[in-house]
């Protein structure tokens, strides 16, 4: 098969693959948030809610798209598009077992934080476009969160490639080819960046105790306040997607990637313990959202400049140091 075709036709599955895991997770997350409530989440549609999530994009569907009639028609319409297509593309990069993924760069690792970090142009452009005060002011309020904690982010993923010495993700995953080297397990440096890492992608991702982008008493449903119908469900869909991105990432980075029982022999086995450490990541960000309240503007702000950089700045400055001294790991 020529090479675009093999590439055409990967992306497609992945895209798909994507698309119905997103409508899946939002099921997933209610239904793990209702059991920490002592609720039992969506149940009545299919077999203990199984076709909750169909149920809603259907409906979503056929909701009426209602455009403001002060908005900026051009920029409000395209607001979503611009929001989706950089949070489905980070997938591209992503080896889901060796030789299974679309395209495995030798920058893959930058590719992904570079393109995710373009979702933040679609963002703005839907506060902009609404004209809303309340989703401009939600837009700003991003912008200012995602910028500040990008730095950080960046910096603490560079923490395995700089233990690697390699920027490309097969061979982050490669390093770490049991469960006593998975980069967690990496004395001190591990625990400290993994910890560091779901702070940054909690902030990154807008959840609680960093979701000033939305802030219910306020600010209603954020940038996204006036958006219906499938324009809303295309911004949900990037906003999901991104997330479980950010999970694959930091399940590869330090868990292992598709390192599991018997996953040498079957790259499909592989990719489903790679999935499974994805969800716990995934999981582990939604008990801390679902387990604290919201923090001031200016809290958040702290923990980035004050806290977070710092730590990370650290924690890069002492892998260096390891690795001049030990040599990658592998090498």
């Amino acid at each position: 098969m020529p090479s675009a075709l093999y590439a055409f036709v990967v992306g497609f599955i992945v895209l798909n693959a994507v698309v119905g895991m997103v409508t899946y997770v939002t099921l997933l997350e209610r239904k793990f948030a209702a059991r920490m409530q002592s609720r039992i989440g969506p149940y009545r549609v299919g077999p203990h809610g199984l076709l909750q999530p169909i149920a809603d994009a259907l409906k979503l569907m056929m909701k009426e798209d209602v455009v403001p009639r002060l908005a900026d028609r051009a920029v409000y319409n395209l607001a979503p598009i611009v929001f989706l297509v950089p949070c489905m593309l980070i997938f591209a990069t992503l080896p889901f077992a060796p030789g299974l993924g679309v395209a495995d760069l030798n920058i893959g690792i930058l590719f992904f934080l570079a393109v995710s970090a373009m979702e933040i142009v679609g963002l703005f452009m839907g506060g902009w476009g609404s004209n809303n005060k309340y989703a401009l002011l939600s837009a700003m309020r991003a912008v200012n969160q995602i910028i500040s904690y990008d730095l950080p982010f960046l910096f603490i993923a560079l923490v395995p490639v700089l233990l690697t010495g390699s920027l490309k993700l097969s061979d982050i995953a490669a390093a770490q080819p049991d469960v006593l080297h998975w980069f967690i397990f990496y004395p001190v440096i591990g625990q400290l960046a993994f910890i560091a890492y779901i702070v940054a992608t909690l902030a990154a991702e807008n959840r609680v105790p960093f979701d000033i982008l939305e802030a219910e008493s306020e600010l209603v449903a954020g940038f996204r306040v006036e958006y219906s119908g499938m324009k809303f469900a295309l911004i949900q869909l990037g906003e999901y997607a991104h997330m479980i991105a950010t999970s694959f990432l930091g399940a590869l980075l330090f868990l292992g990637a598709w390192d599991g029982p018997g996953a040498a022999g079957s790259p499909w086995l592989g990719a489903f313990y790679f999935l499974l450490k994805a969800m716990f990541v995934f999981l582990l960000v939604t008990w801390i959202r679902w387990s604290f309240v919201r923090i001031r503007v200016d809290q958040i702000l702290a923990i980035s400049w004050k806290l977070l950089m710092p730590v990370a700045l650290l924690l890069l400055m002492a892998t260096a140091v390891v690795v001049t001294w030990n040599g990658p790991v592998g090498g």
